[in-house]
């Protein structure tokens, strides 16, 4: 059995989340914008289908990609330095969390950013936590991430791509936005062998808890990130 949350953000202790389904730490409460991000300084999201109540997650071991370590492939070494696109920061969240939600997956039948999941990130985009990457080529949205920003960790949502590596191509540049700013993490949440082939590694419970204290007090304050902060196309870090 898991708890059942009251209305206010308080959650269980982590390591009490089960161990099947892996990380299923709660159920109920709301998606007010301060229980989301009292749940991600702490290490838990919310992950549920449309029909379920609210969930709440901290599997262990927890995904993390430190952003000096992404890993870019030949391929997409050539296509940042040669195709033409542009990558900007906050002009269309509500398109990327849409196309997120709306672009098949391999394997998944259906969308877990149900309608109240995309407004309840689209709250806290207004409010300056929530964050999209864009690849636009010819002027077209093509692909894209969402996620959120505290302090200096980055909690990685969701991706999608409408053209070859353009979910990649927003990813290379967060990366490389993220590590000039001096953040520690971005979150990847679950172990998948796609996040790994891109430098993610699995880290325990545990030790993503402690990073997260260490570095969610620190950084900016919220705020619209400046759409031209990345400019051109991406540079290999020397």
């Amino acid at each position: 059995m898991i708890p059942w949350l009251s209305e206010a953000p308080v959650f269980p202790p982590l390591d009490t989340a089960l161990g099947e389904p892996n990380g299923l730490l709660a159920a109920g409460g709301d998606l007010d914008p301060q229980r989301i991000l009292a749940a991600y300084r702490r290490g838990i999201f919310p992950w549920y289908s449309a029909g379920e109540p609210i969930l709440w997650w901290s599997p262990d071991p927890r995904m993390v990609l430190i952003p000096e370590n992404l890993k870019i492939s030949n391929s997409l070494a050539k296509t940042l330095r040669n195709a033409s696109y542009e990558v900007r920061l906050d002009t269309a969240f509500d398109g990327v969390i849409h196309s997120c939600a709306v672009t098949p997956r391999d394997g998944q039948p259906g969308t877990w950013i149900t309608a109240e999941m995309q407004d309840a990130y689209r709250a806290l985009h207004r409010l300056g936590y929530a964050h999209s990457v864009e690849t636009w080529i010819a002027g077209k949205l093509a692909g894209g991430l969402y996620g959120i920003a505290l302090g200096q960790a980055f909690y990685g949502e969701s991706m999608f791509s409408h053209a070859r590596d353009a979910s990649k191509i927003a990813l290379a540049h967060l990366c490389a936005y993220l590590k000039q700013r001096g953040f520690g993490i971005i979150d990847c949440q679950m172990e998948t062998a796609h996040l790994a082939s891109l430098g993610a590694r699995p880290t325990p419970r545990r030790d993503f808890a402690a990073r997260l204290d260490e570095l969610c007090p620190r950084g900016d304050a919220p705020g619209r990130w400046a759409p031209d902060a990345i400019d051109g196309h991406y540079r290999r870090p020397p």
